[in-house]
């Protein structure tokens, strides 16, 4: 597969003046400075996950005062990716940053701009800590090498709003495409919205078109191969589904970013949500009294395949404090952040702490089932295709069918066109 370049975006130099000052290593009094790079601004975050990074912020810094501190970047999620990749592009890389684990990582990995950790991680039983052991790091392993350290699991499942199910007259969660369009008939027939999506987030949008891709059979792997054609019928009779479902989303679906579409849900102006776990910590922070009526179900027809990933923290190769960076990074893994993990912030912890079930958010307890009854796990699909240009071309194809400026047929033939052009007839 050929190598994947970052891309560089135009608003690089502006961008490495807002963040002018990455680079400070140390100060006059010995004490080694480093960056960390975030997607949200933790001093005015609601997102319980967030404020928990911001403890483990707050408490490195106290305990290494005089010795190490952490100075935090932040950005956010829509900016993130552009913002990191014009710092990487500019030799200002901050020091450790947040990162998405599987096939995109080695956009950092394979141009050596991301520390190999196996040393750290096995020195002092760090990995031992975590379930699984080595196993736990397969979405962050590179030729044997582990370039990630997870920080928790979240799967993408469908939140619902139990009350206005139950005015809909919906006593048993669908199980397959049909039971989701019913249900959606049902809430509609109520008044209600049936779904709240993000299509000004394309990820968003692009994850319900990978779970209809699944549910439809689509191998990704032979797509990526060229062993199939992302206008073959499975692909095509997957994205009519899309097509399909959209006439219950949201109004303003179009223009909503996640955080909005996220707070449609919780703000009771409609039924259902499809996002990952790692919106609990957002939903409960911001409005709590929603947990009591917020239900979740797998997304149905995918014959039990959830899809599954974690927030990851990467260091830079280049960093001159990579002692600081390993010492920060445990901090995120240790105890006291891995019960908040689960006891507040709602998702699933990474290591095999011990942690209080009756004290974390009842959604947890949801999504647990979701992932015992599981049959297996598969990634963001535009996060596991050829290359990040691959996958943004999906995502991009994707909007533009919703949005009714390409058909289903001529918004597959972009991203068919894409990988001919790019994937299958290169080296």
């Amino acid at each position: 597969m050929k190598k994947r370049i970052l891309s560089v975006v135009l608003c690089a130099a502006m961008v490495l003046t807002m963040f002018v000052g990455c680079g400070k290593d140390g100060d006059s009094n010995g004490v080694q400075k480093i960056t960390w790079m975030f997607w949200d601004d933790l001093n005015a975050t609601e997102d319980l996950i967030s404020k928990g990074y911001k403890d483990v912020v707050d408490r490195f810094n106290k305990d290494y005062e005089g010795k190490y501190q952490v100075e935090v970047v932040t950005t956010n999620l829509e900016e993130y990716y552009p913002k990191l990749n014009a710092l990487v592009a500019g030799k200002e890389t901050p020091d450790c940053f947040i990162v998405s684990p599987g096939p995109n990582l080695d956009v950092y990995v394979e141009p050596g701009k991301v520390a190999d950790l196996t040393s750290y991680l096995e020195k002092d039983g760090w990995l031992d800590s975590f379930n699984g052991g080595k196993g736990a790091f397969s979405q962050q392993t590179y030729d044997g090498k582990i370039y990630a350290v997870p920080l928790n699991i979240a799967a993408a499942c469908v939140f619902y709003n139990t009350e206005m199910f139950e005015d809909a007259g919906i006593t048993t969660m669908p199980t397959d495409y049909n039971g989701l369009l019913d249900a959606c008939k049902k809430l509609k027939d109520k008044g209600y919205t049936p779904i709240t999506i993000s299509a000004g987030t394309a990820w968003c949008l692009s994850m319900l078109c990978g779970y209809l891709c699944d549910s439809e059979g689509v191998d990704l792997d032979k797509l990526n191969s060229g062993d199939a054609s992302w206008l073959d019928s499975n692909v095509v009779n997957a994205v009519n589904k899309m097509v399909e479902l959209s006439q219950y989303f949201q109004d303003t679906a179009a223009g909503d970013t996640n955080d909005v579409a996220t707070a449609n849900f919780y703000n009771g102006e409609a039924a259902m949500l499809i996002q990952g776990s790692w919106a609990i910590g957002q939903i409960n922070g911001a409005n709590p009294d929603f947990e009591k009526k917020c239900g979740v179900f797998a997304f149905p027809g995918t014959n039990g395949r959830v899809i599954a990933k974690s927030d990851s923290l990467a260091m830079s190769a280049t960093t001159k404090n990579p002692e600081a960076v390993i010492a920060f990074m445990k901090y995120f893994t240790d105890d006291t952040a891995q019960k908040y993990t689960a006891e507040v912030g709602g998702k699933i912890p990474v290591t095999t702490v011990q942690y209080d079930a009756d004290k974390a958010p009842a959604e947890l307890a949801y999504v647990m089932d979701v992932f015992k009854n599981a049959k297996s796990t598969f990634g963001f699909y535009n996060e596991s295709m050829a290359s990040t240009e691959a996958g943004s071309t999906f995502d991009d194809a994707m909007v533009s069918i919703y949005l009714k400026q390409n058909s289903v047929e001529a918004g597959l033939q972009i991203v068919e066109d894409f990988y001919k052009n790019n994937v299958w007839n290169k080296d």
